[in-house]
């Protein structure tokens, strides 16, 4: 018996055939070793939304981009459907093809939502060595940052379609730069909604950093950066200054699951430990 966002739900014990809605779910389900049926694909963009995963997805059905597609998920015959609770709306009848459970959506306590999963599929072990492994190499990266990065902050900003948006302390990406034991810039040293808030053009100073990290996640967003590159407020941060800008895939940056966590943290060292 499981409890969540829509009360208790009776699940089969280690279920095979699994449906995940949402994309963070659907990496924690991987990183424990189980690959599901089908998923939803919520960022699915330009056909590049699953960078991270690599591989891993080959072979399982994309069920649909922010809602599934309930006839498809239905001849898919789940055992169980796993998700979060914006799919409260939809739960009655997800719940009529599968024991259905919907964990509360919580971007700044992404970590929650792997204990969830590994509770549902039985994988309680399994999440303690993801965790292991996680500690593991971040003292790798605390031992080789040494202390170079003492004094100095990094920022990480991502860009849409016609707008740039800072990452707060309390998104999975600021999480990760946390345990690292790296400094923020002041103004992204704070907790926001959904680990990020927008600024306007005139603020990019807010943007600044001794390091600064950039991604962009559609093809606008990459039109709308190369225009402000050119932009003298862009060219006058002290990052593009001393040539510390490095740009990182958007799908491993806001993962919000465990696979997404290595690849973040392969990032910290290539740009950091082995970039002179």
């Amino acid at each position: 018996m499981v409890k969540h966002t829509m009360g208790e739900t009776c699940v089969p014990i280690n279920p095979q055939r699994v449906v995940t809605l949402s994309l963070s779910t659907l990496g924690n389900t991987l990183a424990l070793g189980v690959k599901p049926i089908g998923a939803t694909n919520e960022v699915q963009i330009d056909n590049n939304s699953l960078t991270y995963l690599q591989k891993k997805t080959d072979g399982i059905k994309l069920l649909g981009i922010s809602r599934p597609n309930l006839e498809a998920t239905l001849l898919l015959k789940p055992d169980v459907i796993i998700g979060l609770d914006w799919f409260k709306p939809i739960y009655p009848l997800l719940s009529q093809i599968a024991p259905t459970v919907l964990d509360k959506s919580d971007y700044a306590n992404w970590q929650k939502h792997l204990s969830f999963v590994a509770e549902v599929l039985g994988k309680q072990k399994t999440e303690k060595a993801l965790w292991q492994h996680y500690h593991q190499r971040m003292e790798q990266l605390q031992q080789a940052l040494g202390d170079r990065y003492q004094n100095k902050k990094i920022s990480f900003i991502y860009i849409g379609r016609n707008q740039i948006n800072i990452d707060a302390k309390n998104s999975y990406a600021g999480s990760i730069i946390s345990d690292a034991h790296l400094q923020r810039p002041a103004s992204q040293n704070v907790d926001a909604p959904y680990g990020a808030f927008p600024i306007s053009l005139e603020e990019l100073k807010k943007a600044d950093g001794d390091i600064l990290f950039v991604t962009t996640f559609s093809k606008s967003g990459n039109e709308f950066l190369k225009n402000k590159q050119q932009e003298p407020l862009w060219k006058n941060l002290k990052a593009v200054r001393d040539n510390q800008v490095y740009y990182v895939d958007f799908m491993s940056w806001a993962a919000s699951n465990m696979l997404g966590t290595d690849a973040v943290i392969d990032d910290l060292f290539k740009y950091l430990i082995h970039t002179p």
